[in-house]
């Protein structure tokens, strides 16, 4: 099961690759770029996650992560979904219905720490940065909607996904980089990045000396 599993996986790489060089050559407003080149839907991604999570015994090792940002929107309403971010103190934005970044533009994630506790560090590749670059650029002040699926510890068991995060873009992101504090436990996050490197690594993404 896990051999097919990743055979599946390579599948999608194989397709992900080849939208990223449809991608690179189309030179019309970004936006409309993203639109045209959208990702797969968010459901196949879940759906893909599930069946590498199920069917391999070394959870820690193969363990995937799902995570999509959308950008917040005042879009036709058909294209546009109302989310409710953070459970402690929620509200609630409207946003694109389809993510314009997802865990494939992910070259590497980490939990840092920051003043008063931790925070999701995300770098993305170099399609992904300039994405983030045009979306942060273009739209000052609008929030992103960021939603992730992942192992719960300490049960090991997929969960039905949250919105982690709706951070306000107040500036050009232009290193690719995006910081923010997560609605999760540390050891949740913990497990959203390695997840999430476990993309990267099986994209061929990952940094060197990532492996440790």
């Amino acid at each position: 099961m896990c051999g097919a599993a990743f055979a599946f996986l390579n599948f999608v790489r194989l397709l992900a690759h080849k939208r990223s060089l449809h991608r690179l050559t189309i030179s019309i407003l970004w936006w409309t770029m993203v639109i045209a080149a959208r990702r797969f839907n968010i459901y196949l991604q879940i759906l893909l996650s599930s069946l590498l999570l199920s069917s391999c015994k070394s959870m820690e090792k193969k363990q995937l992560s799902i995570l999509a940002v959308h950008l917040e929107t005042k879009d036709l309403p058909d294209h546009v979904e109302q989310v409710l971010i953070s459970r402690d103190r929620p509200f609630s934005l409207n946003v694109q219905k389809e993510a314009f970044l997802t865990q494939n533009d992910i070259a590497q994630a980490q939990v840092i720490d920051v003043v008063g506790g931790f925070a999701l560090r995300l770098q993305f590749d170099h399609q992904g940065a300039w994405l983030l670059e045009q979306a942060s650029g273009g739209s000052p002040g609008k929030h992103l909607a960021i939603f992730s699926q992942f192992i719960v510890p300490p049960e090991n068991k997929l969960n039905t996904g949250r919105w982690l995060a709706g951070p306000r873009m107040n500036k050009r992101i232009t290193d690719g980089v995006l910081v923010f504090t997560p609605d999760a436990t540390r050891e949740e996050a913990e497990k959203i990045a390695l997840g999430l490197n476990n993309v990267a690594k099986s994209l061929g993404k990952a940094p060197p000396g990532s492996d440790k």
